[in-house]
């Protein structure tokens, strides 16, 4: 074989395996998938993270101690106002109304012992007046001495003393039972405040004691939240708040659950997280989950609106370089960088300014040929 016949099986073989590496590797290396920009409506939607909470937690407490008594609520439990949470066993307080009333009847049946002497004094002093008004007559006339007549006179006086004492005694017995009767009324009052009653409607979310156990003057009982005082505090980066607006829609997603809940925000801080540069958003839920757990994570996504007739292309498309955020185009298969504003984000999607609705734009792929202006590609 000669060297020229040589030479020829090389050459094609070398041609041979450029083909191929061109074909193999080269074209598919610079070959990149290549969409258009369609046109539509996208909802502009803002998401945070936060947790469940609540406006007030009423934590109910006895203002006295004592024995905890009946006491079996349950956590996650809904009570009505005036239902009676738990009793206190208010033994000494009962006491001390039962002394005061057996002290009454002591007193009442002084009263009638008194009364019945006053009916005799009363008696003795009719009879002694009107034994004065005969010898005053006889000592007019000079029938008896003077002397005699102040023994009658001093003995009618004797008389009415006794009755008008009898009498201070009796008010004085009545007045006392009066004060009596209030102070009963005080324990009772009392006794009443060991009855543990719900001041508002609502779910208990926490107990802090068991039955039979003793709690001590304003230890807290139990905690309950009214289901209208519930809501999501999330936290919003503060560069997208701006456009939520108390009454925004919005939907709650609860890491507890699979479900998605429909709600709406209700309050907005206006001071922002100086750390974080987060904003506090509070979305009450349109229907309350049963049951609920404070400070559960959940994730929101408020609706703040929608953007009509944009171009929309997927999040893939979009590149950042030179330190800009756009998009890959293609023409006459070379590619030219083009810088966008993203107006929205929906999804995987996007919504964009800056391009054409015919463009042919490049999905960048990191398998593949890094992008750059002006470079060649192949597209399907």
């Amino acid at each position: 074989m000669n060297k020229t016949i040589k030479y020829i099986i090389y050459l094609s073989f070398v041609i041979a395996i450029g083909f191929g590496f061109y074909k193999k590797v080269y074209i598919p290396k610079h070959t990149f998938k290549i969409i258009k920009a369609i046109k539509g409506d996208i909802k502009i939607k803002v998401e945070g993270i936060g947790n469940v909470g609540a406006r007030n937690i009423y934590k109910i407490s006895s203002l006295y101690g004592g024995k905890v008594l009946d006491f079996d609520i349950q956590k996650g439990e809904k009570i009505q106002k005036g239902d009676i949470v738990t009793h206190i066993d208010s033994v000494d307080l009962k006491n001390k109304i039962a002394e005061q009333h057996i002290l009454i009847s002591k007193l009442l049946e002084d009263i009638k012992g008194l009364e019945v002497d006053k009916k005799i004094a009363e008696v003795d002093y009719g009879y002694q007046k009107n034994l004065f008004a005969k010898n005053q007559k006889l000592y007019k006339l000079k029938s008896i001495s003077y002397l005699a007549f102040r023994k009658y006179q001093s003995a009618k006086n004797m008389a009415k003393l006794k009755v008008k004492s009898l009498s201070f005694r009796i008010a004085s017995l009545e007045k006392q039972i009066l004060q009596i009767k209030e102070d009963i009324k005080g324990l009772q009052k009392r006794v009443d405040f060991y009855t543990i009653i719900s001041p508002i409607e609502g779910y208990v979310t926490k107990k802090y004691i068991s039955n039979q156990q003793n709690v001590a003057p304003t230890q807290p009982i139990v905690d309950i939240v009214n289901p209208k005082d519930v809501w999501i505090e999330a936290f919003i980066d503060t560069r997208i708040s701006g456009s939520v607006k108390i009454g925004d829609k919005a939907t709650i997603k609860l890491r507890s659950s699979d479900k998605v809940y429909q709600g709406k925000v209700i309050d907005i801080d206006p001071v922002n997280n100086p750390i974080t540069y987060e904003r506090e958003v509070d979305i009450a839920f349109e229907k309350l989950p049963v049951p609920f757990y404070l400070e559960e994570q959940a994730k929101v996504s408020i609706k703040v609106k929608v953007l009509k007739n944009v171009l929309k292309i997927p999040a893939s498309a979009l590149s950042f370089y030179n330190g800009k955020d756009g998009v890959w185009v293609v023409k006459n298969q070379k590619v030219k960088f083009k810088p966008v504003k993203i107006l929205a984000y929906e999804g995987e999607r996007v919504a964009i300014k800056g391009i054409l609705q015919n463009d042919l734009i490049v999905i960048p792929d990191p398998k593949k040929k890094t992008l750059k202006n002006g470079m060649k590609i192949y597209h399907d």
